[in-house]
């Protein structure tokens, strides 16, 4: 399964990506509820039904804040200039095997590829 960063969705609004389309199409995307909250601070064409769609996606679980500061200590994540949405994203990636985390954020990429879950998607 594929976790779309903010930044994915955003070009994918904007310019209509054929990947992100063809993966969700495919049921190959995962939503995190704190993209989904980042994403409704922007402006989105039809609003409404856009999060609608947006909250009927599976989600995957978030992770208690305790543990993702675990994450942090333990993984060494810290001075990496990730946020902390971004160490959430990583942590419900880490916690659920198999999905990949797909960003165009360059230092987010760059942890993601250490912890071996970054999406490889042009």
């Amino acid at each position: 399964m594929i976790l779309a960063d903010t930044n994915i969705w955003i070009d994918f609004f904007r310019l209509r990506k054929p990947q992100l389309r063809k993966l969700l199409e495919n049921n190959q995307v995962v939503m995190h509820p704190f993209l989904v909250a980042e994403l409704a601070l922007g402006s989105l064409h039809d609003r409404p039904s856009t999060l609608a769609k947006l909250d009927s996606m599976p989600h995957l679980r978030t992770v208690d804040l305790r543990d993702v500061r675990h994450m942090i200590e333990t993984r060494a994540l810290h001075a990496k200039g990730i946020g902390l949405t971004d160490a959430h994203l990583i942590a419900s990636c880490l916690a659920t095997p198999g999905t990949l985390l797909w960003t165009t954020d360059t230092r987010l990429a760059k942890v993601a590829e250490s912890l071996a879950i970054r999406a490889n998607l042009a």
